[in-house]
């Protein structure tokens, strides 16, 4: 999910305009509400009439900042946000009694709730904010997914809860997923999948970690084509390595010498059991052990570089007086 472009100087600027406004907006709110706070207080018997409103009044700004700055800590407790309504609820009682008529008293009433409007949106975007630096913010479920699919949007909303998932749109994939393994079981178990399937795999559906069955494997490059042979009366094809009649055979190490040699520019890939075949005329089985050879050498780390010939002329030569001896 593309991530919100931070605000620009001028869009800072008309946020500290707007945050300055509605401070003194509920500046006003508090400063129209003590009178008639007061003259409430004062019929109450207070001693110091007052202290109710400054101390309802100035009470909310200090829960407001409390709440801040727990959010900030990421320590926030859930009932600290009420408490600002419930004494600005109290202080619209208090002036909804003092107002003489019906329009008096919507207006008495209305001046408290504006500084806790205010300072419910800058908590809430205070919120976000540093929900989206931290992680821990659950993203929202748009509701017109809610009304179109109220049921299925509630179970990916209760996986989204229990599993921690943050991101609708890992979500979204994560239920993409569960749905085709789902369907897979099905295809392999049939309508009675719910209890065919092994317990593991059922579990790892439900905490969808069941990765759907894809029906396209690694690509493997093909074979590289030869031109066919030419017919016997064509002309002769191009000298093998085969020994001649009265010659040893060639030995292992010989093959996979020279296997060395063909299949060094080669990748992973390409090191197929055929491909060997082809290149040094060899059986299949011999092919694929070959093959077996070169991918355990490869694993080993050890470098794939060509012998030298006479190295192993030499050898050959050395080893023969043994052999006879």
């Amino acid at each position: 999910m593309a991530k919100v472009p931070p605000l620009t100087k001028p869009e800072m600027g008309l946020a500290g305009v707007g945050a300055l406004a509605a401070a003194g907006v509920g500046a006003l709110g508090f400063i129209s509400s003590f009178d008639a706070v007061s003259a409430a207080a004062a019929r109450w018997d207070f001693s110091e009439p007052w202290m109710l409103p400054v101390g309802i009044d100035g009470a909310v700004p200090v829960f407001t900042v409390a709440n801040l700055l727990l959010i900030r800590m990421d320590m926030a407790l859930a009932w600290v946000r009420f408490v600002p309504w419930v004494l600005t609820l109290v202080t619209c009682g208090l002036n909804v009694a003092a107002g003489q008529g019906m329009w008096a008293k919507l207006a008495h009433g209305t001046m408290p709730l504006l500084w806790v409007v205010f300072s419910e949106i800058g908590a809430h975007i205070y919120a976000v904010r540093i929900g989206a630096a931290t992680g821990r913010r659950m993203e929202k479920i748009r509701w017109s997914r809610w009304l179109l699919a109220p049921f299925s949007t509630f179970a990916l909303w209760r996986r989204m809860t229990l599993w921690e998932v943050t991101s609708y749109s890992v979500a979204l994939a994560c239920e993409r997923d569960r749905l085709l393994a789902r369907a897979d079981l099905h295809e392999t178990y049939g309508w009675t999948w719910r209890w065919k399937t092994p317990r593991r795999e059922r579990v790892m559906l439900r905490m969808g970690e069941l990765a759907p069955a894809t029906e396209e494997e690694t690509p493997v490059p093909p074979p590289v084509e030869h031109p066919p042979a030419p017919p016997k009366e064509s002309k002769p094809r191009p000298p093998r390595r085969t020994p001649a009649k009265g010659k040893a055979q060639r030995t292992f190490e010989a093959t996979l010498t020279e296997a060395r040699k063909v299949t060094a520019e080669w990748t992973d890939a390409e090191l197929t059991a055929d491909r060997i075949r082809t290149a040094v005329h060899v059986s299949q089985a011999n092919a694929r052990t070959l093959r077996d050879t070169l991918k355990a050498e490869r694993a080993d780390g050890r470098s794939l570089h060509a012998v030298d010939e006479n190295a192993v002329t030499d050898s050959r030569q050395d080893d023969a007086p043994a052999e006879a001896a």
